[in-house]
């Protein structure tokens, strides 16, 4: 029987003034391996050729850098890897390979992070040194408790923190030097993914937040006949977890589970209810959804790993997405465009014919039954293509929303032919609706509700009147009123910059020495009064 594991030589131990100039080596290399993989997406998204004389990582080339500097690529790459939107078919289908599976740590790492978690009198009556999986973040290994209870351990990585912190100032420094030659529109879906990736990698590193995710997961969805592991809490801390040892297919290993039996249709339905009920309807959903994560037992029931990213959706989100789905469904364009703004897909400025006529060719897309489902892809990407110029944005809190959705689509086409995710996803909303919606969809409780808030409705009245009185009145905008004013707002200032610099530019003309200065001086000064003039009128 393997006990815990005893020390080893670290094959990483290195003399202190050797590993002090490998750092110095190490982490110039990781920020240009970096700017290289923001570079190429820059130039990506912009369709340009070159940018500062370097042309893009071709996409074989781009996956290996991702795969180089580990942990948070990997994750940012999963999660670019839903833009179809930005990206061409052959860097989809590189960065849609991209796991996160790396080797397993080193001995000594394993060893210094098992005593760190279970101290000097671990609980465990055997525990197997072979991880089982081996991630970025962590790696799990089988062990067992007394009373041979078998269990599940994720060991986190050693300074896994501090790497990941490391990865995310580079990022935000990237960014921040590629910022200005994005589009706004463009630049604000980048910043919200980083954004909300930075959170998350950050929550994900740390193993009690992993047990109080999975603890609200078996306490909310109780009631839906899926897995969910049993943990140990007493055993766990930030840098291990224990759970239950779980068996299972994996859900992407079509030619087992045909094997075992498993009925795909029922298969695909159950997982499209189940995350419809942790997005739409509960809005506290598991956003890590990779097909290592998702078992099929041998009866055809779920199981679900993986706890360390669990987003919750804001309350506005989520009814927002909720009207977006049902106004897909029943092909009422004006309530989709609007929905469309509310959720923050487009801007609040956006036309709102051409966001009609897009969400229109992409229904006709969808609904086509004769198409199969890679001319369905092909299809959509064309339209999408065509659309490029659209203000489409990508709010903070729709990105794993995406992730989960394209989990769904995958799952689908791989196991049905022809595959319609819009057809078969929006009907369990539908059927859902009223769930969803709450009390907000029911007519008694509404009123009862709006009665019993009156007298605090008229109390604000008498507020709104008094402050307009005194003169003391705040009017606070919301973010769509924000956004076309800042459309605005730019759209103005840019010709009244533009009349500031000529004349700026007469000034310094005024005073050089070549021949002409003084000619071009005025043309320079009286085509920025004209700009002036022009715009101010």
């Amino acid at each position: 029987m393997d006990h815990a594991p005893s020390p080893g030589r670290d094959s990483h131990a290195e003399h202190p003034v050797r590993a002090a100039l490998l750092s110095t080596v190490r982490i110039p290399l990781r920020v240009w391996k970096a700017f290289r993989i923001l570079h190429t997406v820059f130039l990506i998204i912009r369709a340009k050729e070159r940018f500062l004389l370097l042309r893009p990582l071709p996409p074989d080339a781009l996956k290996e850098s991702i795969l180089d500097l580990g942990v948070c690529f990997i994750k940012l790459a999963q999660v670019l890897a839903t833009r179809a939107d930005f990206f061409s078919p052959e860097y989809l289908a590189e960065l849609r390979t991209i796991h996160d599976e790396v080797a397993p740590m080193p001995e000594a790492d394993l060893e210094i992070m098992y005593r760190r978690a279970f101290g000097e009198s671990p609980p465990f009556i055997w525990f197997d040194q072979r991880p089982i999986a081996s991630a970025s973040i962590g790696q799990v290994h089988a062990a067992l408790l007394p009373g041979e209870v078998k269990v599940a351990v994720k060991i986190r990585r050693k300074n896994i923190e501090h790497r990941v912190r490391l990865d995310l100032r580079i990022l935000r420094g990237l960014l921040f030097v590629f910022r200005p030659f994005f589009s706004r529109y463009t630049r604000n879906s980048l910043e919200a993914i980083i954004a909300e990736f930075a959170v998350m990698i950050v929550r994900e590193a740390d193993m009690a937040i992993e047990l109080e995710n999975l603890r609200r997961f078996k306490e909310k969805y109780s009631h839906i006949d899926v897995r969910l592991p049993d943990y140990y809490a007493e055993y766990s801390s930030s840098d291990a977890l224990v759970m239950s040892f779980e068996r299972g297919t994996r859900i992407d290993n079509v030619v087992a589970l045909q094997a075992k039996g498993i009925d795909f249709e029922r298969l695909v339905h159950k997982v499209i209810e189940f995350y419809t009920e942790q997005m739409l309807v509960q809005g506290f959903f598991h956003c890590d959804p990779h097909p290592g994560n998702l078992l099929v037992q041998d009866d055809g029931r779920l199981v679900l790993l993986d706890y360390g990213m669990v987003k919750r959706l804001p309350e506005h989100t989520r009814i927002a997405m909720i009207e977006y789905a049902k106004a897909a469904h029943d092909r009422d364009y004006d309530v989709y465009v609007a929905a469309c703004k509310r959720l923050g897909v487009v801007a609040a400025s956006a036309p709102e014919d051409e966001i009609r006529e897009f969400a229109e060719r992409m229904f006709s897309i969808f609904s086509n039954q004769n198409l199969s489902a890679s001319s369905m892809q092909a299809l959509a990407l064309d339209v999408l293509d065509s659309m490029r110029d659209l203000p489409f944005k990508l709010p903070q809190e729709v990105i794993y929303v995406l992730r989960a959705s394209a989990l769904i689509e995958g799952l689908g086409t791989n196991f049905l032919d022809n595959y319609n995710g819009v057809k078969d996803i929006l009907p369990v909303l539908v059927k859902n609706l009223d769930r969803a919606l709450g009390e907000e969809a029911r007519l008694f409780p509404n009123l009862k509700k709006e009665l019993t808030s009156l007298p605090l409705t008229l109390r604000r009245i008498k507020t709104i009147i008094t402050d307009l009185s005194d003169g003391s009145m705040r009017v606070r905008l919301n973010n769509e009123t924000v956004e076309v004013l800042e459309v605005r707002i730019a759209k103005l200032l840019r010709p009244v910059v533009a009349g500031v610099g000529l004349i700026l530019a007469a000034v310094f003309l005024q005073g050089a020495s070549f021949q002409g200065h003084t000619t071009l001086a005025w043309i320079c000064f009286l085509a920025g009064v004209l700009r002036l003039a022009t715009c101010l009128r």
